[in-house]
């Protein structure tokens, strides 16, 4: 494996570690932090700032992950599209839509 494919690897697991703080969050709450010294938002902060300095990595080795500020417009239209289907199907309250 080269430095390139390691980086890869550990962007990867990055990514799944911010998916599995945001899954404790949704479980147990933002604020909640049991026995532990920060919040599961404190956590999640960290795990995506550990993402963004994988990406600075990788773009120093000349893999550039550009952010698409196109694809982001497009994906936030997508989300609150789909916010509003989901609330006529009856599975997101009227107050969850900040309304």
């Amino acid at each position: 494996m080269n430095r390139i494919e390691h980086l890869l690897v550990i962007f990867a697991e990055e990514c799944s570690e911010v998916a599995q703080e945001v899954s404790k969050a949704l479980r147990f709450g933002v604020n909640e932090q049991r026995d532990l010294p920060t919040s599961n938002l404190d956590r999640i902060k960290k795990e995506f700032s550990q993402l963004l300095a994988m990406r600075e990595m990788l773009e120093t080795e000349g893999v550039v992950i550009n952010i698409d500020f196109k694809v982001i417009r497009d994906k936030k239209a997508k989300v609150e599209e789909y916010l509003l289907y989901s609330k006529e199907c009856g599975t997101l309250s009227a107050n969850e839509l900040g309304e």
